[in-house]
């Protein structure tokens, strides 16, 4: 049950990066994975497969994935991941970069704390939980759009339960390790995956807080 408006879902979810190990109920689970179902697509396709990792099996393949890292292997994701943004595009990463490296004690000029902070991601943060979202081979830039309303539609039922998340590109870097874990075959490909569970307010990294371009830069209204 929730009390939550859509308006306050929407203004309260933010990117979490710590957790608390308590596990989301299952019936919970349940709940807000039906309710991201009734997230639109073109022509009702619905296009994504997801695949909701816990406990052990979480604990693996972040294991797995962090030890790829560790020994140089490098990123082989089923979507390119090395675009380099310029402009103001490039601003706001660096500002977002900023705010929260500032948050962890972290120079940005300090190698090793930043590829410790590289490899959280492949850790999951520490959350309880974490779904992988694939689709299939053949689908592309229309489908991935998709794959964006549907994941939007999921994080704001977790938010509305008080439950935080992260939506993660880093979690799509190594597929292979990914789809053999699951027992996947290579048809399925993999986008991004989302952390999830109950926030952990000590942890250095939930300082930090990013902002929005104002609607005078990113709307325009033609009568």
């Amino acid at each position: 049950m929730t009390t939550m408006t859509v308006d306050e879902a929407i203004t309260r979810r933010r990117s979490v990066r710590g957790y608390l190990p308590d596990e989301v109920p299952e019936a919970t689970l349940r709940e807000v994975f039906g309710l991201a179902q009734g997230a639109p697509s073109n022509c009702n396709v619905q296009p994504w497969m997801s695949y909701v990792l816990s406990g052990e099996s979480l604990r693996s393949l972040g294991r797995k994935m962090v030890d790829a890292a560790k020994e140089g292997i490098p990123p082989d994701p089923d979507f390119a991941a090395d675009r380099k943004f310029e402009g103001v595009y490039r601003e706001r990463q660096v500002d977002a970069a900023v705010q929260l490296y500032g948050a962890m004690g972290i120079d940005r000029s300090d190698r090793p704390k930043r590829d410790w902070a590289y490899r959280r991601n492949l850790e999951f943060f520490g959350a309880p939980h974490c779904v992988m979202i694939f689709m299939m081979e053949g689908f592309e830039e229309r489908e991935a759009v998709d794959l964006g309303i549907y994941a939007q539609t999921l994080m704001l039922a977790l938010t509305s339960r008080g439950i935080a998340s992260c939506a993660q590109g880093a979690l799509g870097l190594y597929p292979t390790i990914c789809r053999e874990h699951l027992g996947l075959p290579e048809t399925q490909r993999l986008i991004f995956g989302i952390s999830f569970g109950y926030e952990d307010e000590s942890v250095d990294a939930n300082r930090a807080r990013v902002g929005r371009e104002t609607l005078e830069n990113s709307v325009r209204f033609d009568a």
